[in-house]
């Protein structure tokens, strides 16, 4: 991967905690991506598995299942091209509107996804970790993302394609030992991309993201997800740190 993210370290500080991006690459397709960390050691403990057109972030080993960590975090339709990124429960609610929308020929605006992300609220933990989602709506690359915070209501950003670039959120500002809400007023964050298959994709947000907390590498995994130039299908690839 010479000429770009050799020397890059990822846009949104040391401990961004979940973190989505969406944008169009260098050949002009549609494409997302997913960064998973986490401090303690049962975060730690999980890995990305695809089920059928389903990313699913799962326990690893006799871990117990825990709807706070484990949950569908990519959902995607090979008819429309319509894919959804998210970071807990909020995904299916989402995919499925966007994909109401497509079939009824609505617009498919952003406030349907403040609404869905008002709803699901930030998360019941002591950090109240803010919701996070994106959604790439079918069709051409029309694409958004949005962020709950517990204290604000959602926020929700319609992107303009630019070659090269994803665009998104993260849970968090960067700060490990102390993590804030990310500000969505601060603008959203930019990663560039000049690879052009998923595997590049899903890599190089992982090799951005190197950080270590208490002697342990903070890094779960990473998905890449790129939509074809001639029709709706997408191909991903997923880089987790464990393989068992």
């Amino acid at each position: 991967m010479e000429g770009w993210g050799n020397t890059v370290s990822n846009p949104g500080g040391a401990y961004p905690g979940r973190q989505l991006f969406i944008g169009t690459t260098v050949d002009n397709r549609a494409a997302l991506a997913y960064l998973v960390t986490g401090r303690s050691a049962p975060s730690r403990a999980r890995k990305g598995i695809v089920r059928e057109n389903n990313v699913i972030i799962g326990p690893i080993g006799d871990q117990p299942y825990d709807p706070l960590r484990h949950y569908t975090g990519v959902k995607f339709d090979n008819d429309t091209g319509i894919a959804v990124v998210s970071n807990g429960v909020q995904t299916e609610a989402i995919f499925e509107t966007y994909r109401l929308l497509f079939h009824t020929e609505s617009p498919p605006t952003k406030d349907y996804l403040e609404k869905l992300l008002d709803g699901a609220r930030a998360e019941p933990d002591s950090l109240n970790t803010p919701r996070i989602a994106g959604v790439v709506t079918g069709g051409d690359n029309a694409a958004l993302v949005g962020i709950k915070r517990h204290d604000i209501p959602a926020r929700a950003f319609e992107l303009k394609a630019e070659v090269g670039i994803l665009l998104g959120v993260s849970t968090y500002k960067g700060d490990l030992e102390n993590p804030k809400s990310f500000d969505p007023d601060s603008g959203l964050l930019k990663l560039e991309f000049g690879g052009k298959t998923t595997r590049e994709l899903a890599e190089h947000l992982f090799d951005i993201s190197t950080t270590s907390y208490q002697g342990d590498d903070i890094r779960v995994c990473s998905v890449g997800a790129i939509r074809s130039g001639d029709g709706h299908k997408w191909e991903l690839t997923i880089h987790n740190r464990h393989q068992g």
